[in-house]
């Protein structure tokens, strides 16, 4: 080219320099930040749906509110430049994409279903605190190499439906199961859209995703009980139920004297504070009886029979195995003092999800810097996380709930609270972009 035209090329009307494509290229956007002022309004409008008087929500799955909510939300992951689509059975995902078409994406996200008088934060903190980290990522111009998916799983109160289903850990006998809403599952799955006749196609195949990171609130009173800004979560406890069975003899409440009786509900009282002693005495788990049925359950009759429950929650399953041994060695002993007898029924088994060691780092690295306390913490609720630990490496984020109240209309986590934690969300999705754990 001759070198006048070429010199042409670079300096326009305006005299001013027009730079190659890739120079231009090379000029920093400015660094996405969090506007918590909108994060936190959204947390108010989305609360409107299901809005109870006494500042909670009734946002069950399935039900006129839960659908109101999800055509809301959707139009919120299409301004924060996601692409969106719901799966077939009503996970609702919306997309960014990354510089490097072979890299596995990132994936954040929670849910906004609620329990029934349920509160306003329970999985909504995740949820608008992801879509606020792909909003500031589009503001700021930032790329990342892997592709972003901010995930709105379906029916987490239910049973952590949606994200089992694509953990591939839902069975199919499930679906005509009775949902909160008063339909089945399968009615609902088709309400929302769904089709469950194409169940597998929702599923995800392990090693799927770089990562999964979910923030939420604590739903414990630890962090705000010893004003700790930052939760960063070691994995989510293993549930471990049974039914249990005490049986004695029924017998007249008047007519038998006190050294003649078998009292199953006696025997019963003492095994709910043989439970409490247990397990705090064992410590790093946490147990309750949360059932008791009496029968007959008549004020002049000596009850013959009692069902209770038994669940115990922990991350270590040797630590399970310890405690429930010892729960039985303790009620053959009771039930030799009255003449009853205790039967032990296991009901449901779920093994712990644990974090993996590089996302806590990364969470409590990046915490660190932006001047927040930090401390590690189990869950001993279930979360959509521990789905997700079946496909890829996981981690969690914890803000503090005031008082510990959860699953309550008074469950109540600080503006600046919530806030703090998207920050952290923000850079840690920005810290495993460039070092994904292996």
């Amino acid at each position: 080219m001759h070198r006048r035209a070429f010199a042409s090329t670079l300096v326009g009307a305006t005299g001013a320099l027009l730079l190659p494509r890739p120079l231009y290229a090379l000029r920093r956007a400015a660094p996405p930040v969090v506007d918590g002022a909108r994060l936190n309004a959204r947390l108010a409008e989305l609360a409107r749906f299901g809005a109870r008087s006494d500042t909670g929500v009734d946002r069950v799955a399935f039900t006129d509110a839960d659908l109101a909510a999800r055509a809301w939300i959707q139009p919120l992951l299409r301004d924060a430049g996601l692409t969106v689509r719901m799966d077939v059975v009503g996970n609702l995902f919306g997309r960014r994409d990354g510089t490097d078409p072979r890299a596995k994406p990132l994936v954040i996200g929670s849910h906004i279903d609620s329990v029934p008088a349920g509160g306003r934060y329970d999985g909504t903190v995740g949820v608008l605190a992801a879509i606020e980290v792909a909003d500031a990522l589009r503001v700021s111009r930032t790329a990342l190499r892997h592709p972003l998916e901010v995930a709105i799983w379906m029916n987490e109160e239910g049973g952590i439906v949606g994200s089992r289903i694509v953990s591939d850990e839902f069975p199919a006998a499930e679906l005509d199961a009775r949902a909160q809403a008063g339909m089945t599952m399968r009615e609902g799955i088709a309400r929302l859209g769904g089709h469950v006749e194409r169940l597998p196609e929702a599923q995800w195949a392990p090693g799927r995703i770089a990562a999964y990171v979910e923030l939420h609130i604590e739903q414990g009173a630890s962090l705000d009980r010893d004003g700790i800004e930052i939760g960063v979560v070691e994995g989510i406890a293993g549930l471990y139920r049974w039914e249990v069975v005490v049986t004695g003899e029924q017998n007249h409440a008047g007519a038998t004297a006190m050294v003649d009786r078998k009292d199953a509900l006696l025997a019963a009282a003492r095994y709910v504070d043989l439970v409490d002693r247990v397990v705090r005495a064992e410590g790093q788990a946490v147990g309750t009886v949360g059932r008791l049925v009496v029968q007959p359950g008549a004020p002049n009759v000596i009850p013959g029979r009692v069902e209770a429950s038994l669940e115990l929650r922990s991350l270590d399953t040797s630590r399970i195995t310890r405690i429930y041994e010892a729960i039985v060695r303790e009620t053959t002993q009771v039930g030799a003092q009255n003449g009853t007898r205790f039967a032990f029924r296991p009901t449901q088994s779920r093994g712990p999800s644990l974090a993996v060691p590089a996302i806590r780092e990364a969470i409590r690295a990046q915490a660190t810097v932006l001047g927040r306390s930090t401390r590690d913490t189990p869950s001993g609720a279930g979360h959509d996380a521990q789905s997700m630990a079946r496909i890829g490496p996981m981690g969690m984020i914890f803000v503090p709930s005031v008082g510990g109240i959860s699953h309550s209309p008074w469950e109540f986590t600080r503006p600046e609270q919530i806030t703090r934690g998207a920050e952290v969300l923000l850079r840690t999705v920005l810290a495993l972009d460039a070092a994904p754990p292996g």
